[in-house]
């Protein structure tokens, strides 16, 4: 494999109180904004749902004339305030079927006239945006208006969060089995923390979430446990090979190592994404967005996040034992004497080394 970076010796987790530092001010800026437009009185919700989460108003459209193409439309639609309009075209050329979010307050429970009248300010906002294109009933004829339920149901919402959170548990056995439970827990919190990172975003610029944006974040979940489970890879290759070095030397030398790959790796999946970002238009506008923090941010944690937690939860354990253990004056351990590495299990035992212990 190409090498970008094949003699640096970069002392990342000495640089784990600064790493920590900017991922704290994230989440907390994440959860301030989501919290703070929540409990205003009259302010925007944490997130700004699309359609698929809070329903909306279904118009249907008949062009008189030549159909204004998807592009035409959603530029007039984001002129008057309709950015997150979902589009869908018929078997018919010159119709189209276009959805705008529920107007009015967010409740489910309405009335039927609250409803229709929900349904009539939706239909309102559509026509102002199509009377660019010609007059009704010259340019454009509305076949119907009606009401649409929610796509991502209050029910399909709570299990699409159990099976995510199942799958997490599953992450954390596999890689307890083949690493260290410790290196599964690591890897987790790493997870929790790019999505948090990534939603924090999404509440502080009011990007529309929709299902796109949760297929996105799920697309994260698994490119940021891939790229963390390769450098505890190394260090469990590491951990063979160098038996007498510290895990803190260990871990830094994999992550060293395995950078090469993780800027090649990384670096075309975000050159892909940059490009939808900037080309894709506002059909993949929030995927892209996703995708692009997410990138970003999942890189960047494998390094800064999961390595650094996993050493220091490590060398807990190790002092706890290295505590426990009874001296003895015929080869245990004396006062004094520096407890032995814990290895990994494909790793072995290992010489009396002298960890730098870290303290998060």
């Amino acid at each position: 494999m190409i090498q970008f970076f094949d003699k640096i010796r970069v002392d990342w987790l000495g640089r784990r109180k600064l790493f920590i530092g900017i991922s704290a001010l994230l989440m907390l800026a994440g959860l301030g904004s989501a919290v703070v437009r929540q409990a205003v009185p009259g302010g925007t919700d944490a997130f700004n749902l699309g359609v698929d989460f809070k329903g909306g108003t279904v118009v249907t459209v008949k062009f008189l004339k030549d159909r204004p193409s998807d592009d035409q439309l959603r530029a007039e639609f984001a002129k008057n305030k309709l950015n997150d309009a979902i589009l869908q075209s018929t078997d018919k050329p010159a119709e189209v079927l276009i959805k705008v979010p529920r107007q009015g307050a967010g409740e489910t429970n309405v009335s039927p006239e609250e409803v229709q009248s929900q349904v009539d300010a939706g239909g309102a906002l559509v026509i102002k945006a199509l009377n660019s294109f010609g007059a009704e009933k010259e340019a454009y004829e509305v076949l119907s208006k009606e009401a649409v339920g929610e796509v991502a149901g209050r029910q399909l919402r709570i299990q699409a969060i159990s099976v995510t959170l199942l799958a997490l548990v599953g992450m954390l056995l596999y890689i307890a089995a083949r690493y260290e439970w410790t290196y599964g827990a690591a890897a987790v919190i790493t997870v929790f923390h790019d999505v948090l990172v990534t939603l924090g975003f999404f509440s502080i610029f009011q990007w529309e979430v929709s299902l796109t944006v949760i297929a996105a974040l799920l697309t994260l979940v698994g490119f940021s446990v891939n790229d963390t489970i390769v450098t505890f890879d190394r260090v469990r290759e590491n951990l063979k090979l160098h038996r007498r070095d510290s895990l803190y030397k260990i871990t830094n030398d994999a992550i060293n190592q395995t950078l090469s790959r993780t800027v090649i790796t990384s670096g075309l999946v975000f050159l892909s994404v940059l490009a939808m970002v900037l080309f894709g238009g506002e059909v993949l506008r929030g995927f892209s967005l996703a995708l692009f923090i997410g990138i970003i941010v999942g890189t960047y944690s494998t390094i800064a996040i999961a390595s650094p937690i996993m050493v220091w939860w490590q060398q807990r354990i190790d002092a706890s034992k290295a505590r426990a253990m009874p001296t003895s004056a015929g080869g245990g351990r004396t006062p004094g004497q520096p407890p032995r590495a814990r290895r990994a299990k494909a790793g072995g035992g290992g010489g009396v080394v002298n960890q730098p212990q870290l303290k998060v």
